[in-house]
């Protein structure tokens, strides 16, 4: 009786043993699954930059991925990656606002931590992981709407082959316009202050730095609640009034920029924060660039809006926003909107417009005079209307002059002709979302001499296509004042929110490029 119960006792204790590896298997995987980092697969979205090392017609396009792990490696130059809300230290910041993610949220790192058997005392919530979380939230409505249905908008819906992925844009877009808060610093005197030309090729920094100071919609006074900080001087009044005429010192305008900066970090937690990561600039005039890089990380680091958008000139399509150039000689549109049909268009292609940098030269070398069906001038003959000339042509040229950027593109799609870019290294505005491929032109220099063989193999179809979709477009270049949805005001804030998108700031006053 004895031996019988002993044999039943081991053999139930064998039968446990197995059991009790079993679980405790189970114990020690438990936290590292649930705590693994959750990567959504790669997917083609609406960034697209031009390959610095060759003409603007060679496109890359970026992608975008919402990734909860602090250790991904990303090449910032072929990947825009999108990532969640996280803490340095303590993994990724645990809050209620992670259910309405639709993700899960992991650890930092991928070590396994054990459940804590007695529930800890949640940390405060800060405002910038607030302000941070609600970035997380669009980034993942974005993509979300890239694989969903269009959403319904009563003013404008973008469609077609102009956008990359119009529905990732539209959805941005009501994004950017239910929470993006912009502080503009109040530091400064006028006129390089708050202030700039609104009548001259470089009207849209007076136009941007005037809509931006009165903007009830985006423009915030409470700096906590700012994603983004502008920096309002103007490089066109910086040149006026700082610089020595013919001095050939760029010293003072230097000097300017980098007192203000100062005085900028030494007044607000802001700057220093992100060592300047999300703040912005704006610059039309083409000095643009070197000022930005009177401060390291002004140029390193923050967003530089400029016309002179050259990727040889550290021109970043990430980080940096294409201006675009438009030329307001009266401050406003009139006159200057609308064209007429293809078929009344009897030129093929036109310019006319001064000889400075090293395209130009080349282009008008070849074809000043030399075809009735390719118009290129240095001056017009006297009489001849400029706008005029560009309604009666199919293509309008504009190459680059001593900067890459020219006034001619917007004119071009203000007046319904097709642009024909002829630049090296330049970033067309807003091609983050906009597919200039669908509605424009790219040549390089080599590409001049052959310049009527390759616009005369564009068949008519083709041509006719691309003018409907230049008329398309024309809304988001158009200056309205109050601006309107979707034109140029609320298209270059739109690219500035984008690059908003990419960046995260952490309490540790650091940034982090996502």
């Amino acid at each position: 009786m004895g031996s019988s119960s002993f044999s039943s006792s081991f053999k139930v204790l064998l039968f446990m043993i197995p059991l009790a590896v079993l679980f405790g298997f189970v114990s020690v995987m438990g936290p590292r699954a649930s705590t693994s980092p959750v990567i959504l697969s790669n997917h083609p979205w609406l960034w697209s930059s031009f390959s610095s090392s060759s003409s603007s017609s060679n496109n890359n396009q970026l992608k975008i991925d919402v990734v909860a792990s602090k250790a991904k490696a990303v090449d910032l130059h072929s990947t825009v990656v999108m990532a969640g809300v996280e803490d340095k230290k303590e993994g990724l910041f645990m809050s209620t606002t992670n259910k309405t993610l639709g993700v899960a949220v992991a650890a930092a790192t991928n070590e396994t931590h054990a459940v804590p058997m007695k529930a800890e005392r949640k940390r405060a919530v800060t405002k910038l992981e607030k302000l941070e979380a609600g970035l997380q939230r669009a980034r993942v409505a974005i993509k979300e709407a890239s694989i969903g249905n269009q959403t319904q908008d009563p003013d404008f819906v973008p469609l077609g082959p102009m956008y990359w992925d119009s529905k990732a844009f539209h959805r941005s877009y009501l994004e950017m316009e239910q929470k993006f808060k912009v502080f503009v610093y109040e530091e400064g005197e006028p006129p390089v202050f708050h202030d700039g030309p609104c009548k001259s090729i470089y009207s849209m920094e007076g136009n941007f730095i005037y809509t931006m100071e009165v903007n009830k919609q985006f423009r915030t006074k409470e700096a906590d609640k700012a994603h983004v900080f502008f920096l309002p001087f103007s490089v066109v009044k910086l040149v006026r009034f700082v610089y020595v005429r013919d001095s050939h010192d760029f010293g003072p305008i230097r000097r300017t920029v980098i007192d203000y900066v100062n005085l900028i970090a030494g007044k607000y937690p802001y700057w220093n924060r992100s060592l300047g990561a999300d703040h912005f600039m704006l610059a039309c005039h083409d000095w643009g660039p070197e000022t930005s890089f009177s401060v390291p990380y002004l140029g390193k680091n923050s967003i530089r809006v400029l016309c002179n958008a050259n990727t040889s000139e550290k021109f970043s399509p990430v980080k940096d926003v294409s201006f675009p150039e438009i030329n307001l000689q009266t401050g406003g549109l009139t006159g200057l909107i609308g064209g007429p049909s293809p078929s009344r268009r009897s030129i093929l292609a036109f310019f006319a417009g001064g000889v400075h940098g090293p395209i130009r030269p080349v282009l008008l070398e070849h074809w000043e005079n030399k075809d009735e069906d390719i118009r290129v001038h240095k001056y017009l003959p006297k009489g001849v209307s400029y706008y005029e000339m560009m309604r009666k042509s199919k293509y309008c040229l504009c190459p680059s002059g001593y900067e890459v950027a020219s006034p001619r593109v917007v004119e071009a799609i203000y007046t319904g002709c097709v642009p024909v870019l002829i630049s090296e290294h330049y970033v067309p505005p807003f091609s983050d979302v906009l597919n200039w491929k669908s509605f424009s032109v790219a040549l390089s220099t080599r590409d001049i001499p052959n310049l009527k063989s390759i616009l005369t193999s564009i068949s008519p179809r083709q041509y006719i296509r691309m003018h409907r979709r230049v008329v398309q477009v024309r809304r988001h270049f158009e200056f309205n004042s109050p601006p309107k949805r979707f034109d140029v005001f609320h298209m270059i804030l739109h690219s500035i929110w984008l690059r908003r998108l990419n960046v995260r700031i952490q309490n540790d006053q650091s940034a982090v490029t996502s």
